[in-house]
């Protein structure tokens, strides 16, 4: 799954690779420890441009009654997207990227679990594969949610967990950003564990497991060298 990740560049960056033209309107500052039911910087395509704003992470279906029960939906299996009823009518027309330089996960091991941060070898930011969704509550008030799509693990994540976040290359998130883009069996086949070489895993301190926590020394290497992904 992915439950915990970390975005900590600046908003300019954010725009710069993103092809932003428009400033968002968003107070944005660097997570740390971004956790579910926060509300996370996320990028959607309007039909002519990206557009950078804020979902509240945990998919909340515009279809529910109540504003009830987004946090068990935080990912979306990519195999099983078109089989739910949450997450099948928003593979056409409502997906979009979460930005992000790291996720957590918890790696269980002898003496209990040691939290992993993962990061692209160069420190790189890529964009994690979402779908969103806009509740309308009784008095006329809209909550905009999302979900991180998730699939197999990678050669370096089996060693962590058993699921890891879809992430899109270049050519991968433009086709995924475009909203005119309808091809469903050519999105789904984007939904890949990304290549392991590319990543690497370290140790972090188990503060992370605290969702108050969000500060820089979160992301420092807590023991051993990095896990590069060629080693598995």
């Amino acid at each position: 799954m992915c439950g915990r990740y970390t975005i900590t560049v600046t908003l300019e960056e954010l725009i710069a690779k993103y092809f932003i033209r428009e400033h968002p309107l968003i107070q944005y500052a660097p997570k740390y420890n971004a956790a579910p039911m926060q509300h996370i910087t996320a990028v959607i395509h309007d039909g002519t441009q990206n557009k950078l704003g804020e979902l509240r992470w945990g998919l909340l279906p515009s279809w529910s009654k109540e504003d009830k029960n987004a946090a068990k939906l935080i990912n979306a299996r990519s195999e099983t997207l078109l089989e739910k009823a949450s997450f099948k009518g928003l593979v056409a027309s409502r997906r979009c990227v979460i930005p992000a330089d790291g996720f957590y996960d918890w790696k269980i091991q002898e003496g209990g679990k040691q939290p992993m941060r993962i990061t692209m070898r160069d420190g790189k930011l890529f964009s994690m594969a979402a779908l969103y969704d806009i509740w309308t509550a009784p008095d006329g008030g809209r909550i905009s949610t999302c979900t991180i799509i998730t699939t197999a693990p990678n050669r370096l994540m089996k060693d962590i967990h058993d699921r890891m976040p879809v992430i899109l290359d270049a050519d991968g998130e433009a086709q995924w950003l475009e909203r005119s883009n309808r091809n469903i069996p050519a999105l789904l086949k984007l939904l890949r564990p990304y290549d392991a070489e590319q990543m690497l895993a370290y140790p972090v301190s188990a503060a992370v497991g605290d969702v108050r926590s969000d500060y820089p020394e979160l992301i420092r290497r807590a023991g051993p060298e990095p896990v590069q992904g060629t080693l598995f």
